[in-house]
């Protein structure tokens, strides 16, 4: 049963924001409007309808969930497990490995570049211009969907292909919950549960390790260097505000859905004291690059040297990985709190 949750208006900004993570990881410097899997805040329902034998399955993850538990979700039935999984989501992709269950896919889309199993399967389809043709032509029977905003879900229902749609999360209580929602999908229900303990732990120790500064540090996430950002209400805002630390993001004005274009005046002004910029497999900002804009010199970050290149498919995803950002975040903060 799909979400009718959002507005038209709000699905197509998901997208745009989607498409603009898909450029900066790409190295282009077109205006951002989304990475291979930017948080759209697009929510889904809570529960997850099983199908009816005589249709194909389309499912949602639940959206907005605070936390996870480690139990299957109860109406997801096990009769009729899939045997052969198309992905066209890289978070989805890096889930699936994950659990134990990459051994069912046959084909991922052309972002799905972790783990190094994911490049060994073709990859070459789009997860946001999907062809409905060359997906069907893999013979899948399920097909994972990371937000459906052009209607695949429906076009694969029409050719009796199950689809499991889990849109962008917005806390990384959705994460936990998407993970366990694949789990019981794909019969990796212990699994699943294992891996969301483990995360847990995980991000709460990195949490725990260090204590918010006072008066606390100020962030700039640059998601382009169109001065687009992420604020406290994404999901990767919300792994800075887990510790504490303000987002000047927060001070854009208007229903930016997460992602506001700053300028440079504001930026400058707003003074933050960490800067944290897309540098992963692509760099298509580096620590230097930032510095050298004319005016930032006068940015405390610049100042200090806390301009942090961080990989930009790791924050721009919400899957397994998303731990480690955590622990990179805290691990920043150590540093500059030692250093003073």
């Amino acid at each position: 049963m799909r979400s009718t949750e959002r507005s038209t208006r709000k699905k197509l900004i998901g997208v745009v924001v989607a498409l603009a993570f898909v450029a900066a990881a790409c190295g282009s410097d077109d205006a951002e409007t989304t990475s291979t899997d930017a948080p759209s805040e697009t929510e889904a329902p809570a529960d997850t309808d099983a199908p009816a034998e005589s249709e194909p399955a389309v499912s949602e993850a639940p959206a907005d969930t605070e936390s996870a538990s480690t139990d299957a979700p109860a109406d997801v039935e096990e009769p009729g497990l899939p045997t052969r999984v198309v992905s066209l989501s890289p978070t989805h992709t890096e889930i699936m490995f994950a659990i134990g269950a990459g051994d069912l896919l046959v084909a991922v889309d052309q972002f799905s570049n972790f783990p190094a199993e994911a490049l060994d399967l073709p990859n070459e389809l789009s997860g946001f211009e999907p062809n409905i043709e060359e997906i069907a032509a893999f013979e899948p029977d399920l097909v994972l969907i990371g937000g459906d905003f052009n209607g695949i879900g429906d076009q694969l229902a029409e050719l009796g292909i199950a689809s499991w749609d889990g849109p962008a999360a917005s806390t990384i209580g959705d994460t936990y919950a998407q993970i366990e929602q694949l789990g019981a999908v794909t019969g990796r229900i212990g699994e699943a549960a294992e891996l969301v303990s483990s995360m847990q732990a995980r991000v709460d120790a990195a949490i725990a390790s260090v204590s918010a500064a006072d008066p606390p540090l100020s962030i700039y996430h640059e998601v382009d260097n169109t001065f687009y950002s992420a604020d406290s209400t994404s999901f990767i805002g919300e792994v800075y505000a887990s510790f504490g630390l303000e987002n000047i993001a927060d001070r854009a004005e208007g229903d930016n859905f997460g992602f506001p274009q700053l300028n440079v005046e504001s930026i400058i002004s707003a003074n933050p004291d960490v800067i944290f910029v897309p540098c992963g497999n692509f760099c298509t900002t580096t620590a230097d690059e930032v510095a050298a804009r004319p005016g930032w010199d006068a940015i405390a970050a610049v100042q200090n040297g806390n301009i942090v290149e961080a990989d930009e498919d790791i924050a721009s995803r919400w899957g397994p990985r998303i731990v480690e950002y955590y622990e990179a975040v805290a691990a920043v903060i150590a540093s500059i709190k030692a250093s003073v």
